[in-house]
């Protein structure tokens, strides 16, 4: 029995420790806009994605979007889309934290998303202690080219330069 348990458990940490694989498909992905309306991810194929999963009130996100936003006015004239996919509780029962969100920090289009429904996107057990906010970059072939460690995060995906030059191979890529 208590063999079993330590198998258990070692299967669990390695699960929560598994990054998902990149490049790998993007899977649909439907958030919930402030007028409940869906916006589904698969509806910006042929552009550059980038997809920030947050929590309203963590000032992390909040910086992040800013940067998005900055990222989204210069690049989107050359097919990016930033989306926000809020998955806080509060965000998922009212659009009013999602509202003050945009309105503060966000020039891009941010909905909400069941918790499940990310993990599974992220393809993410929920043994992890996932931190926000995560970020992941699709190209325009729908094909998920960069994603945030789930339990470390990922500074790189929240620098503007090295998001710059990223997404800009992306951008300058037609096939």
């Amino acid at each position: 029995m208590k063999l079993l348990k330590t198998l258990t458990a070692a299967v669990c940490l390695l699960a929560a420790a598994h990054a998902a694989e990149v490049p790998r498909p993007a899977r649909d992905l439907v958030l919930t806009d402030t007028a409940g309306k869906p916006i589904h991810l698969r509806s910006y194929k042929g552009k550059v994605v980038l997809v920030q999963f947050l929590i309203t009130n963590c000032i992390h996100c909040q910086a992040t979007a800013r940067l998005n936003s900055k990222l989204q006015a210069d690049l989107g004239p050359e097919g990016l889309q930033v989306l926000g996919a809020a998955f806080n509780d509060e965000a998922v029962v009212s659009p009013e934290p999602i509202r003050g969100f945009m309105a503060e920090h966000a020039k891009f289009p941010v909905g909400a998303v069941l918790r499940d429904s990310v993990l599974s996107f992220l393809q993410v057990s929920v043994m992890t202690r996932l931190v926000v906010p995560q970020v992941v970059i699709i190209d325009r072939n729908g094909v998920i080219q960069a994603q945030s460690n789930p339990s470390e995060g990922s500074p790189e995906l929240q620098t503007e330069s090295y998001l710059r030059e990223f997404l800009g191979k992306l951008l300058k890529s037609h096939s």
